[in-house]
């Protein structure tokens, strides 16, 4: 039998409908997929060729690298392939600087030097047209369209990047549910898919509270089936129009016109300025500027606008006075140097959190206590919001820094309760000191401190774990390197099922292995009525409500597999309404399903 043959033996089920591919002039590269799983030969040649061009090489590999002399000199410089591409079976091509005259129909091969078998025929489509959207600063929302036919296969992955920061990822959508993945904290909490998205085929992304940096290209790739398919919008937003720039030049009419009649109160006509923070930065500026040549012994106070006035900085008698600062900012600001001269007395805050929400105030007295100059900024701070479906297996709270974490003595993760989530101290993580809620259900990176990759793994939420969760970094002195929140959202697990169905599953997978005395109930609620008790290692049909006898089942061996869920037989309208399983002893979990029994054809037919 021929060597090709043997090919393509081994490789027929390899061989389909022609892929597409599309991408957008301009973008710096493609990747033209094409895998082998056969038997690669002796002296093998990998082919990539373009049907309607003369000559039709575009690039060639063989087993002592690639060989281009036939190139067609309009790939010249812009292909490459794996360097190990012979030894792992992957071929795929990587075209770069796309053009117009791109697109074409490629086809990958593989030769032994006698015979030639087609591995895989492409269809790449470079295109030039692309979605213009313009947006004012301060909006709500903007809409990003990206529309394809509906009912999508349920393998579709769909990917928002934004084309102008290194195809940063925006949001992840795959296998009908959204999650996150690298997802910059820019667009953390802000960036959202609609849920039915495969079936109406409408993938537009929802960013919230768009700002002029949001302005450029987003790419929208769909991976349906083996087709790469792509959409383009630009985005503008637009910086709004202040009404204090007409307040500004009235007023500067008015003291033209008066001949300086309100240049003594000039300083107090300032607007109220407004800093958005986003969730992963390291710090966020309070802007105030003068013009004033304040006296050396004036004396420059930070307040935040709680009930206590407390200090954030103080500058006096030429150097900063830390003991005057309340203990919640010390180590956290900085003034810049000879900031009495005219110019900036700005406020850098670190490690900005959702508590710093606030309006901060500078004011600067002379000697006498007499206010100089007042002004005032408005901090907001938008949280790293992150969404899941309860019943999912795990669920990532991001947090990533580019700080030099060697020196660091401790990493805590802690919920809005100030339970403490996760600790990770001397090298290892510290599990006597989660609270029990989180035992086994957490897991942090290996090398978290070389990566500088915080991010917590939480296995099995539910939506009992919606809080805002703090990752805070500590020195070996003990001070706070690093602070960052992220608020997560459980969305409650629906079920729906007709009615006259033989049977229904309300899912609650947790941590393996629970205590051999713990306690499982379901129940369900308006009005309550006990569904299923487990306790003592077996099932309790005493305590059930009669309308649940010998219509219900939970899972053998249910504690060391965590496996909770609970089989409902002979599902009714009844039934409908929310349903909680509470487990109960030295480790407590709970989930709530929502199940919706719809009623019978029969019955809405009459």
């Amino acid at each position: 039998m021929k060597l090709l043959q043997l090919l393509l033996l081994s490789s027929v089920s390899q061989h389909a409908l022609t892929v597409v591919v599309e991408v957008y002039e301009g973008e710096r590269s493609v990747l033209l997929p094409c895998q082998f799983t056969g038997f690669i030969p002796d002296d093998p040649t990998v082919m990539w060729t373009h049907r309607d061009l003369h000559p039709k090489s575009v690039h060639l590999r063989r087993e002592g690298g690639d060989d281009l002399r036939g190139q067609n000199q309009l790939y010249s410089g812009r292909t490459s392939m794996r360097p190990d591409a012979l030894d792992t079976g992957d071929f795929s091509l990587t075209l770069k600087s796309l053009q117009l005259t791109d697109t074409g129909s490629y086809t990958c091969s593989i030769s032994d030097g006698r015979e030639e078998l087609r591995l895989k025929d492409l269809q790449l489509k470079v295109k030039d047209q692309q979605v213009e959207v313009k947006v004012e600063e301060g909006s709500e929302f903007v809409i990003l369209p990206c529309k394809t036919k509906p009912d999508l296969p349920e393998d579709t992955s769909v990917e928002w990047t934004h084309s102008d920061r290194e195809l940063t990822v925006t949001q992840v959508h795959s296998k009908n549910s959204d999650h996150l993945k690298q997802l910059d904290n820019l667009y953390c909490g802000r960036a959202k898919m609609n849920e039915d998205l495969l079936r109406t085929g409408d993938l537009s992304l929802t960013l919230k509270y768009p700002t002029v940096r949001d302005s450029g290209g987003y790419i929208c790739t769909i991976y349906r089936d083996k087709d790469i398919l792509r959409q383009k919008v630009v985005l503008q937003v637009k910086e709004p129009f202040l009404i204090w720039n007409i307040v500004h030049v009235v007023l500067l009419v008015l003291l033209v016109v008066s001949g300086g009649l309100l240049f003594h109160f000039r300083h107090y006509f300032m607007p109220v300025y407004q800093v958005v923070v986003d969730p992963g930065v390291e710090s966020v500026q309070l802007p105030c500027k003068t013009t004033l040549r304040l006296p050396k012994d004036a004396i420059v106070e930070w307040k935040d606008g709680s009930m206590y006035d407390r200090k954030l900085h103080v500058y006096q008698n030429g150097s900063e006075q830390s003991k005057k600062q309340h203990e919640d900012y010390r180590g956290r600001t900085e003034m810049k140097r000879s900031l009495l001269k005219p110019g900036d007395l700005s406020l850098t805050l670190k490690y900005p959190t959702n508590e710093d929400t606030n309006t901060y105030t500078c004011t600067v007295y002379s000697k006498e206590g007499n206010i100089l100059m007042k002004k005032q900024v408005v901090l907001i701070f938008r949280v790293c919001q992150v969404e899941v479906k309860e019943g999912a297996e795990s669920v990532q709270l991001p947090c990533k820094t580019r700080l030099n974490l060697l020196e660091v003595a401790k990493v805590e993760w802690k919920e809005r309760g100030n339970r403490k989530v996760h600790v990770y101290k001397n090298g290892s993580d510290q599990p006597e000191e989660q609270h029990q809620d989180y035992r086994d259900r957490t897991t942090m990176n290996e090398d978290l401190l070389q990566s500088g990759d915080l991010s917590l793994t939480l296995k099995y939420p539910t939506e009992e774990d919606n809080s805002t969760y703090t990752c805070t970094v500590y020195s070996r002195e003990g001070n706070i390197l690093l602070k960052k929140q992220v608020k997560l959202k459980v969305r409650v697990c629906q079920v729906e099922v007709e009615e006259g169905a033989e049977s229904v599953q309300l899912p609650f997978k947790t941590s393996r292995n629970l205590p051999e005395d713990s306690e499982v109930e379901w129940v369900h609620y308006n009005p309550k009525k006990t569904i299923h008790v487990y306790k003592n290692g077996s099932d309790q049909p005493e305590e059930q409500d009669q309308d649940y006898r010998n219509r219900t089942k939970l899972n053998e061996d249910l504690l060391k597999t965590g496996d909770l869920s609970l089989t409902l037989k002979y599902p009714t309208e009844s039934d409908s309404g929310e349903h909680k399983c509470v487990v109960y002893g030295k480790i407590w979990r709970e989930k709530t399903v929502l199940l919706k029994v719809k009623g019978s054809r029969s019955n809405n037919g009459q």
